[in-house]
């Protein structure tokens, strides 16, 4: 499994991050989403032999691929199946009291973006699911069949800022009537068909903004950063580092200005770190990730 989990994945920025960390022997190190294990691994090595990993993972399947990564780790490693919203009152129940640092990265993991039948992309047609965590009870098609005209609207100027959100609600709304919208392939469909062909995007499909918004309603993205933003810095130990990769400008924005206004904190980075040119043509998923870090006073 530890095989497989390491061939799905390729985390972003690897380097970037250990020199925003600064992962040391004896530290005490949260990684907000483990995923499958790849920031964490850079960590637990960097730190080695002594340093010590606790992972927040709510998927189910990527925390058990994580735990099968990391086996070799043992008692240096925690698991922890919650979202990084929960870090004081996990980190608490586990009698840790202060942290060294806390990364977060943002992106949706390889796991959930390339299994079809989760419902991230339209590269493939399943159900429009969207679910970073199983548990959670509402689904995208939920949000889609439930919402009217302008809930469904402002979902998707707010979370995707997408200037055509109006026509795309409209449109969702409409053809909802006629038959549930329930998959993939019908959902990018009818945004394609919505969109007027002149405010297609050039670099990507015009059903993306689209498509993040909803996950973001989906896995309440903003309403869980913001509570970490807030919570993050009264974890760290003085001296601790906070990293946090974000993959659009909405969540860059939110970090950006929550890093400076907070007198906890003083900033590492006045600019994001972004991804080489080497790495995005290896990767090209990472061309979006920017990186902003800070430390505590």
């Amino acid at each position: 499994m530890a095989q497989n989990a390491a061939q799905l994945h390729v985390p972003v920025m690897v380097g970037e991050v250990l020199e925003c960390l600064q992962p040391k022997p004896d530290g005490v190190y949260v990684d907000g989403t483990l995923g499958l294990g790849g920031h964490g691994l850079a960590i637990l090595e960097k730190s080695a032999p002594s340093g010590g990993l606790v992972g927040f993972e709510w998927d189910r399947e990527a925390a058990a691929y994580a735990a099968d990564r990391l086996t070799g780790f043992k008692e240096r490693v925690r698991i922890i199946r919650a979202s990084y919203a929960d870090l004081l009152q996990e980190l608490e129940e586990i009698g840790v009291e202060g942290v060294d640092g806390l990364l977060v990265d943002l992106g949706v993991s390889s796991l959930q973006f390339d299994r079809g039948e989760r419902g991230f992309s339209f590269q493939v047609d399943a159900p429009l699911d969207m679910r970073m965590n199983q548990d959670l009870k509402v689904t995208a098609a939920d949000i889609v069949a439930r919402s009217n005209e302008g809930e469904l609207a402002d979902i998707l100027y707010h979370y995707g800022e997408e200037r055509q959100a109006r026509r795309i609600a409209r449109f969702i709304c409409e053809a909802r009537v006629v038959e549930p919208v329930q998959t993939t392939f019908q959902l990018a469909n009818l945004v394609k068909k919505a969109v007027p062909r002149r405010f297609h995007p050039d670099r990507i499909h015009v059903a993306t903004r689209t498509f993040q918004a909803l996950r973001i309603a989906v896995n309440r993205e903003l309403d869980n950063l913001v509570r970490l933003l807030e919570d993050g810095p009264e974890a760290l130990n003085p001296g601790g580092r906070f990293c946090v990769i974000t993959f659009h400008s909405l969540e860059d924005r939110i970090v950006k200005q929550a890093f400076r206004k907070d007198s906890r904190l003083k900033l590492l980075t006045k600019k994001p770190v972004e991804p080489g040119a080497d790495e995005i043509a290896v990767n090209p998923r990472a061309r979006s990730a920017r990186l902003r870090g800070a430390i505590k006073i």
